[in-house]
């Protein structure tokens, strides 16, 4: 029980540095003027998304066997991916026909936020489910022990390295890139989707 909990700590540390859970949101963070407390809500919430359907998929592992992660490779594999392209390509669209817009309004705040916890959700991490369906035997304290932890340090990881990427940030002189904002979001969202199952 003590090795699947050290592996499982290990996947979830490392699991946070993952680019694409964490570049798109600090692209459109610049391209909306976002304030530091507001980007690490946003991370924080896709981070919570993120680690909800890689719990759910744990859990269904836990209890019912390997099966169904077949089933959630459709949507790991095609629909999260194609929401980050998807709101890429709408940024790069901005870039090129509204190059001084930017959405303010609460309505569209929240549809990009919710952009992206939906990619998050869609896209579990299966690295760790095998953790999951290991704890399984182990009975359901176990499972949610290996829950919390992975939760915890998935969560914490992605606000910690957010919080260092914009602490980084602050000391560029982003004024020559600003024109370009929007163009660097969709080109950095597109790629993720692309590169997401690599």
């Amino acid at each position: 029980m003590f090795s699947i909990l050290v592996g499982s700590a290990v996947i979830s540390i490392f699991h946070a540095l993952i680019p694409s859970h964490w570049l798109p949101i600090l692209a459109i963070s610049r391209k909306e003027s976002w304030p530091p407390k507001q980007v690490l809500w946003v991370t924080f919430v896709a981070g919570l998304a993120h680690v909800l359907s890689t719990v759910l998929v744990g859990v269904a592992l836990a209890a019912f066997g390997l099966v169904l992660a077949d089933r959630m490779a459709f949507f790991t594999t095609w629909i999260s991916p194609a929401l980050l392209i998807a709101l890429g390509a709408f940024y790069i669209y901005q870039h090129y026909f509204h190059h001084h817009f930017h959405l303010h309004n609460q309505a569209s705040r929240f549809g990009i936020v919710a952009s992206l916890a939906i990619a998050m959700f869609l896209s579990p991490c299966f690295e760790i489910e095998g953790y999951f369906l290991a704890a399984g035997p182990h009975g359901w304290h176990f499972v949610a022990l290996l829950t919390l932890l992975y939760a915890t340090l998935t969560i914490s990881g992605m606000l910690i390295w957010m919080r260092l990427a914009l602490h980084g940030l602050e000391k560029l002189d982003w004024h020559a890139l600003e024109h370009h904002a929007g163009l660097i979001a969709g080109v950095t969202l597109i790629v993720s989707g692309l590169l997401i199952n690599l």
